[in-house]
């Protein structure tokens, strides 16, 4: 009984994860022992009968499914520097390939991955070494990828981060200039996007097309905005 004690609180997380919620869901930040002095319930009668009298318990497992040797993709963590090297390029052709299909917040979790695994390459060389600037010339792509996602998911502060920082390392790169500026323009920063988009031009004046729609754009809300304002601030001057 004493090797199962804790068992109740491990299902209840394996339950919520089946029902889709956070596996640590009402869990205190403290010990397992004082966690199940903490929950009087765990939602469960069956658990919370076995949490009252623990007992040696019998376990039927069921293969779902056999994996050939080597189809199997671990987690960025449990990977070795050699393993995290080469799965990089796959994980980011599976992100190009879920972003082509629509899949745009599964695409961003695979770019996710592949910066985590080189950022933890990353942290082992001295910064600015040729080693450390290789990787985070890597990284830019996988970074400016990740940033596309959130502008179709309009996370745009994120964008704002996130090109910014590419930006201070890499002061010509017209990709972060143009996410950036669409991430500006979408919060209203007028000044900010139409600078960057100005930089863009600087940096490549082939994309003169897609720079003034996006001024345009950018043009037709700020007037739409401006009359929502004066039907707003008139009708509060009007009372």
């Amino acid at each position: 009984p004493q090797h199962v004690v804790l068992y109740p609180l491990v299902a209840k997380s394996l339950r919520n994860i089946a029902a889709g919620k956070d596996p640590l869901e009402g869990q205190r930040h403290c010990c397992s022992v004082a966690q199940l002095h903490h929950h009087y319930s765990l939602g469960y009668p069956d658990l919370d009968e076995l949490q009252k009298n623990p007992q040696p318990l019998i376990f039927d497992m069921e293969v779902l499914k056999v994996e050939a040797p080597g189809s199997y993709q671990q987690d960025p963590w449990a990977m070795t520097d050699e393993e995290k090297l080469q799965a990089v390029p796959l994980i980011h052709k599976e992100g190009n390939e879920l972003y082509r299909q629509g899949k745009v917040q599964e695409a961003a979790a695979k770019y996710y991955d592949a910066i985590a695994c080189l950022k933890n390459l990353q942290m082992k060389e001295q910064p600015g070494s040729p080693d450390w600037i290789e990787l985070d010339q890597k990284i830019t792509p996988l970074l400016l990828n990740y940033c596309q996602c959130k502008l179709q998911s309009e996370e745009y502060y994120e964008v704002l981060d996130h090109c910014s920082s590419i930006l201070n390392k890499y002061e010509d790169n017209v990709k972060a200039y143009f996410k950036r500026g669409k991430a500006h323009a979408a919060v209203w920063n007028v000044a900010e996007a139409q600078a960057d988009f100005a930089k863009v031009l600087a940096l490549d004046p082939s994309l003169r097309p897609v720079v003034s729609k996006e001024l345009r754009s950018l043009e037709a809300r700020l007037r739409e905005k401006d009359a929502e304002d004066k039907i707003r601030f008139k009708g509060i001057f009007s009372q």
